[in-house]
């Protein structure tokens, strides 16, 4: 029988052999969200981890030919998961929305449930590692899910080509394009166009800020919105937002809050 003390040395051995052999784990990426401003990232989540993003709540608040709404929406989430390196899917549900009504001269009317879903796949063309600039595509399909009064009970759909870029002195850029194949009531379906720019930078250790133009059109109807909001990064795969969403059209919600959180695992 071997004795104990000549066994010590040959473990270590065999251990530090396995170790040197075994191959590194990768390093995951930076923390890359799709919130809080309207412009969605080109980067994909690493492959075999999952990020969430929520707001806590959000409250929208719009007044449009006598008619008053206002809207709460209580935790919607965003699920995404890296399939393959460039490659991930997604979901966003809405768990609750409580949205009013009232005319100018009649009662409220108030519906409360749960919301549509939307199902997401990403794909990262170019930049996902590194680069001055990235790019890729984005198809969503959203399904009648909502409770009675909150949706349009349609199956619609969208695609999306984010790019984002360096600007130099301490700015990066981001800019989406995208075609939404939207039910408008009477007229059927419709294609809604929407084009954002984003800007931000950091302003302090932690701490980021960013502003936002968003411009949709589509049958006859323009809603355009002026975006501002901070994110706080409270640990590398942790990040803590709030901002607002400013109408700037007449058709366009006149104001949104939202705070909010995303997490990768």
């Amino acid at each position: 029988m071997t004795p104990l003390p000549r066994l010590i040395p040959l473990a270590l051995t065999i251990t530090l052999g396995a170790a040197c052999a075994a191959p590194a784990t990768p390093k995951l990426r930076e923390l890359s969200t799709d919130r809080p401003d309207a412009t969605e990232s080109p980067f994909t989540v690493d492959a075999g981890r999952l990020q969430l993003e929520m707001d806590v709540a959000s409250f929208t608040r719009n007044r449009l030919d006598g008619v008053r709404t206002t809207e709460w929406v209580f935790a919607p989430l965003n699920l995404r998961f890296g399939l393959t390196p460039d490659f991930e899917a997604g979901i966003f549900v809405t768990p609750h929305v409580h949205a009013t009504e009232r005319l100018r001269s009649g009662p409220k009317t108030s519906w409360r449930g749960v919301g549509d879903t939307t199902l997401r796949a990403k794909y990262n063309i170019r930049g996902n590692d590194g680069g001055g600039t990235a790019f890729g595509v984005i198809a969503d399909v959203k399904l009648p899910t909502a409770a009675s009064g909150l949706g349009n009970d349609k199956v619609e759909g969208a695609l999306a080509l984010p790019v984002a870029f360096d600007v130099g002195f301490g700015w990066e850029g981001a800019a989406m394009t995208s075609v939404g194949i939207n039910h408008l009531g009477p007229r059927g379906y419709r294609p809604v166009w929407t084009n954002t720019i984003t800007f931000a930078r950091d302003l302090a250790p932690e701490l980021g800020g960013f502003v936002e133009l968003t411009s949709s059109a589509g049958d006859g109807r323009h809603v355009a919105t002026f975006n501002c909001g901070l994110t706080h990064a409270l640990a590398p795969g942790t990040q803590l937002d709030l901002g607002a969403y400013v109408g700037i059209s007449r058709t366009a919600p006149d104001l949104t809050l939202f705070a909010g959180v995303s997490r990768k695992f």
